[in-house]
């Protein structure tokens, strides 16, 4: 039942709620428009985060603004940040911000900023939940459905120009899935509950993968994730996610990152995907 109200819109006596990482969705950046002349195939998402400044509608319109906020010389590639702000044109308000980093493989070199990343490892202790999830085989042809339609996910000429021996997931649908498990497992499938959620991407994910989310859970309503394929290989690490306790659980504890950092001071993703 706790999957029915996210996916209809017409069941008796079940009230419709949007999952939180649709906001990624919702809040999109248009990929590698206007940043340059190279090789699509060689771009891929690096990093994600989102935050919900309140539960996203089940209706409505928002206007988005995006900003480019930086270009790192990785060696290996470029790395390239953008920020997006969602806005309830409504009530002028924001409803979602997401910030993404674009990795061009092959773009390095041109002698900017290598930007810093702090190191980062999961917890030494065994996770407190690890929750397994299959994708389907046509998931990225699926997920290609939200209007994302880089022929990376479906092509498979395409997706051999990368690198790839067939076409691979979309990273925020890999997002998404992790998403899905910390929203049922931290906040009892409540979308209100849900503040943020940031990920680095290590490597490809092939449809038909299973995907084990590992979570950590920290102090006031913070917790550390990775997500890793079944053979072990991390797919995205540094996993940070937010979200306001049940009522009378630490609610009035003041939010942290598990590593003792306070959010605004680590909501600026750095990431090192070379």
């Amino acid at each position: 039942m706790r999957e029915l109200e996210f996916t209809t819109e017409n069941s008796e006596g079940i009230e419709q709620k949007v999952l939180p990482t649709y906001g990624v969705v919702i809040a999109q950046i248009p990929p590698a428009r206007g940043i340059g002349d190279f090789d699509r195939a060689l771009l891929v998402l690096a990093e994600q985060y989102v935050e919900l400044h309140r539960p996203l509608p089940v209706h409505g319109t928002v206007l988005t603004s995006t900003t480019v906020t930086g270009m790192y010389d990785k060696g290996s590639g470029a790395l390239v940040e953008f920020e997006s702000v969602a806005v309830d044109p409504a009530g002028g308000g924001p409803l979602i911000t997401t910030r993404s980093g674009m990795f061009i493989r092959g773009e390095g070199g041109f002698g900017g900023e290598r930007g810093t990343a702090p190191p980062w490892s999961p917890p030494d202790r065994d996770p407190d939940h690890r929750v397994v999830e299959r994708t389907r085989p046509e998931q990225a042809l699926l997920y290609r459905l939200s209007g994302d339609r880089n022929p990376l996910h479906a092509d498979p000429r395409f997706a051999a120009r990368g690198g790839y021996r067939r076409p691979i997931l979309h990273g925020p649908c890999t997002f998404g899935f992790a998403g899905r498990v910390l929203l049922h497992q931290l906040c009892g499938s409540d979308p209100a509950r849900f503040v943020s959620m940031s990920g680095r991407f290590t490597g490809p994910v092939t449809p038909g993968d299973s995907l084990v989310v590992s979570i950590w859970r920290g102090a006031g309503g913070t917790a550390s994730f990775q997500t890793a394929r079944e053979d072990g290989t991390v797919v995205v690490d540094r996993g940070r996610v937010r979200y306001r306790p049940a009522p009378g659980l630490l609610a009035d504890a003041e939010p942290q990152d598990v590593d003792g950092v306070h959010p605004s001071a680590a909501d600026r993703l750095q990431v090192d995907p070379g």
